[in-house]
Order: C-alpha cells, then sequence, then structure tokens
C-alpha cells in the first residue's frame, strides 16, 4: 500500500484515534465552509435587511437540491476510489478518478443550465413571499450559474478525503471563505450590490477552490499523477461511477426536496416565521458540521476496510462514532438553551424575529442526538456502498417532513412552531432507520470485497 504525507491508510491502526485525526481537519474546513452562508447571512442582514435575508433563506433548498446532487456524485466518486484504495488497486484507482470527473463536471455543467432557467418558476412554486422574490431570483440567478464550481470543488474534495488526505481541502476552503467574506463587504458595502453582491462573492470563491484543489492534487498526490491511458473513456467503469453515484446524488436530492417542501410550509406563515426560519436553518447548518464531519471519516474508513475485507474494524468505528455523538450532542444543547437568544441576535435585530427564533433553535437542539445518528450510519452504509439505504434514507425524510408537518398543524395544532417541530420529529425517524438498517446487515455484501464493484 502506497503511503506519502497526503495519502493515508486507514486499515491499520486504532479507530478512534483514526476517526478523531481524520474528523478535526474536516470539521474546521466545514465550519469555514459554512461561514460562507453566515457571512452573507450577516452581512446582509444587518446591512440590507430582513426581507433581503428572508429571500436568500427562500432559495436555501433549492440551491441545497443541487448542491446535493453534487455531493452525491462526488461521494460515488469517492466510496469507489476508498474501496480500490482499500483493495491495493492503484490502477483502478486511478482509472477511477478521470471516468468519474466526466460524470461529475457534465452534470454540473447540466445543474447550472437548469438552476438559471428555472429559478423563477421554482420560486413561485414555494409561495415565496412577493416582497422578497425579486431578491430571491437575482440571488439564485447567480449562485445557480456557478454550480459547475460547486460539482469540481466536491469531486476533488471526496476523491482526496477517499485517499486518506482530509487536509489539502482544508486549505482551499481557508483561502476560499476569507475571499468571500472580503468579497462579501466589499460587494455589499462599498459597491451597494445587495443580494447580488452576496451571490457573486460567493460563486467566486467557490470557483478559485476548485480550480485550486485540482491543480494542487496533481502536484502533491501521487493517485493524480495521471498517464495517458487513464484518460480514456471507459464505458464500463462509467457506468459503475454513475451506478454508485447516482443513489448518492438522489439521496440529496430527495432529502433537498423535503426541505423544498418544508420551505413551501414555512412560507405559508408571515415574514417573521420565515426570517426566523431562515437564521435557525444557519445555526442548524453550523451545529450539524461535527457531525457531518465524522460521517465523512466514517464513510472514509468504511470504504477503505471493506476494499481490505476488515468488516469488524468498521463495526467498531461506528460503536466509537456514536460516543463521539452523544459528547457533541449535549455540548450543542447546552449551548442552544443557554445562549440562543445571543446567537440568533447575531443574525438579525427585530424582536419578533428573535423571540420566534429562540424558541424554533431550542425545540430542534432536543433532537441533536438523533441527527447525529442519522449521519454516522449514513457515512458507514454510504461507504459500503449500501445503494438502495440511500433510495430508503431520501425517501424517509420526505415522508417525514411531510407528514409531521401536516400533523403538527392539523392534529397538534402547534402552529408556527410546526415547522421546527416536523424538523425535529424527521431526524427521529430516519436515525432510527439508518439504526435498523445497519443492524440488518445487508452492507456487509456490498464490498468490493464481495464482487460489487469490478470493473
Amino acid at each position: 500500500m502506497a503511503k506519502t504525507s497526503v495519502v493515508r491508510d486507514m486499515t491499520t491502526g486504532n479507530e478512534t484515534k483514526l476517526l478523531i485525526n481524520f474528523m478535526l481537519p474536516m470539521l474546521v474546513g466545514n465550519i469555514f465552509q459554512q461561514l460562507y452562508n453566515i457571512a452573507d447571512s450577516i452581512i446582509v442582514g444587518q446591512h440590507v435587511g430582513s426581507d433581503s435575508l428572508g429571500a436568500i433563506g427562500c432559495t436555501a433548498p433549492i440551491t441545497f437540491l443541487f448542491f446535493s446532487i453534487c455531493q452525491g456524485l462526488g461521494m460515488g466518486a469517492g466510496i469507489m476510489v476508498a474501496q480500490y484504495f482499500g483493495a491495493g488497486n492503484k490502477e483502478q484507482v486511478q482509472k477511477t478518478l478521470t471516468n468519474s470527473f466526466y460524470i461529475v463536471a457534465l452534470s454540473g455543467i447540466l445543474l447550472s443550465v437548469l438552476g438559471v432557467v428555472f429559478t423563477r418558476p421554482a420560486l413561485e412554486l414555494l409561495g415565496t413571499p412577493t416582497n422578497q422574490i425579486e431578491d430571491a431570483v437575482k440571488y439564485m440567478h447567480i449562485t445557480c450559474a456557478g454550480t459547475i464550481a460547486v460539482a469540481i470543488y466536491n469531486y476533488a474534495s471526496q476523491v482526496m478525503r477517499a485517499l486518506g488526505d482530509a487536509k489539502t481541502p482544508l486549505y482551499f476552503i481557508f483561502l476560499a471563505t476569507i475571499l468571500n467574506i472580503a468579497l462579501d463587504l466589499y460587494f455589499i458595502i462599498e459597491l451597494n450590490m445587495g443580494v447580488e453582491g452576496a451571490a457573486y462573492a460567493t460563486i467566486i470563491a467557490q470557483g478559485v477552490s476548485a480550480i485550486g484543489s485540482l491543480i494542487t492534487a496533481t502536484i502533491i498526490n501521487p493517485y493524480f499523477k495521471l498517464k495517458r491511458e487513464h484518460f480514456a473513456f471507459d464505458i464500463k467503469l462509467t457506468k459503475l461511477c454513475f451506478r454508485v453515484g447516482l443513489p448518492l446524488g438522489m439521496q440529496g436530492f430527495a432529502i433537498a426536496i423535503s426541505c423544498v417542501i418544508l420551505q413551501a410550509f414555512v412560507n405559508s406563515f408571515d415574514e417573521n416565521v420565515v426570517t426566523a426560519f431562515t437564521v435557525t436553518s444557519r445555526v442548524e447548518q453550523f451545529v450539524q458540521q461535527p457531525y457531518s464531519s465524522l460521517a465523512m471519516a466514517v464513510s472514509t474508513f468504511t470504504g477503505q476496510n471493506m476494499g481490505a475485507g476488515h468488516e469488524q474494524r468498521v463495526r467498531r468505528a461506528l460503536h466509537r462514532s456514536i460516543a463521539i455523538v452523544g459528547v457533541i450532542s449535549i455540548v450543542m444543547l447546552l449551548a442552544c438553551f443557554g445562549a440562543g437568544e445571543l446567537i440568533i441576535r447575531c443574525f438579525v435585530d427585530d424582536l419578533a424575529v428573535v423571540k420566534i427564533g429562540t424558541t424554533g433553535l431550542m425545540i430542534i437542539s432536543t433532537m441533536f442526538f438523533p441527527l447525529g445518528i442519522i449521519y454516522v450510519t449514513r457515512g458507514l452504509l454510504n461507504g459500503a456502498n449500501d445503494s438502495t439505504y440511500a433510495f430508503i434514507n431520501g425517501g424517509i425524510e420526505v415522508t417525514g417532513r411531510i407528514l409531521f408537518s401536516v400533523l403538527m398543524v392539523f392534529v397538534a395544532g402547534a402552529g408556527q412552531w410546526s415547522v421546527w417541530l416536523a424538523t425535529g420529529l424527521t431526524w427521529l425517524l430516519a436515525g432510527t432507520v439508518g439504526v435498523i438498517r445497519y443492524k440488518q446487515n445487508i452492507w456487509v455484501e456490498k464490498s468490493i470485497t464481495k464482487g460489487q464493484l469490478s470493473a
């Protein structure tokens, strides 16, 4: 097994230490990545107004939909690379790098076009408030045009992490975040460009991150030292890349659709609720970063170890991960109950919005542990290439958000609090299903060592 300063073999060594050491750079990177959204929200909220902040929030489910498809395809490439790496098959790793890139790049271009064309109809379908829709359309036109950059960056970061390199993507997140914030301040405050300035800042930063990641990978990572034959279009391998990545993309798509549905539900309430939900969603995205980082570590660990045939190491890793989730959840819960109002005030000054947002944040914080369970079980099952679960998980998210929204409003009479209750109960349901799927042991038969990924 080749070992360099940027490639890490996770098939040997202490599971907990490997997970934490791999998780920490991704956690720092994910936190910085969330500063994209937080910087946009704080600067727009404080310097443009709460309606403009709400307009950006209305676009979040749709942009998340596109992002999820890009991330899913990138994850599919990462799973294949990790399992081939774990099996010691360098040639297949390198062929997978190129053929999966073709799929990701073409998908990114297609999504960019679709996003620009269907922005307004989608926002109207969601019932976006009339005083927010014009800003929402402007913001989405620009960010959707940059979807190709999101797709390429996700591909680069996923395959580098699959090879055990969690640090290189981190460096470019640092660079992109600093650039994003600087451009936010310049475009919004100095040039008075409003939400368009926030959108331009985001796509420029993402473009820099995407291009920089690819160039650096080709310089420092031995697996990116590709020869002419590695660029040959391999129809079997391309189909395989698509077959592995598509369920993950559809999983993300379904989760995004569930968020779109919930956003439409949120939009049925008044503008204060819409803005408060936008703010708590930003906080929620920040809270999810430790879970997301741990899930990526579990996914890479699972891919490499299933490729190497080390099933018991994967099981031990999940048990360690659940304990880590428990600690994180308690800390986050205490923070939301103890400093919830202060957190909301960082985004908006409107007292009505602050009051609603503070209560909403406390509601969802009680379900952070099930949210963490979703992430780590999904990380394991995705890393093992359990594509059926990807569809199940997506379906659960859609069903849960619709079902619980209806139940909370029409049965429980929870009113505006239904939007946060529906989110928390959906996490509880999806987390339970993830544990059940893990215990069924279907994932054990999905690895490269069982012949599922042979090209």
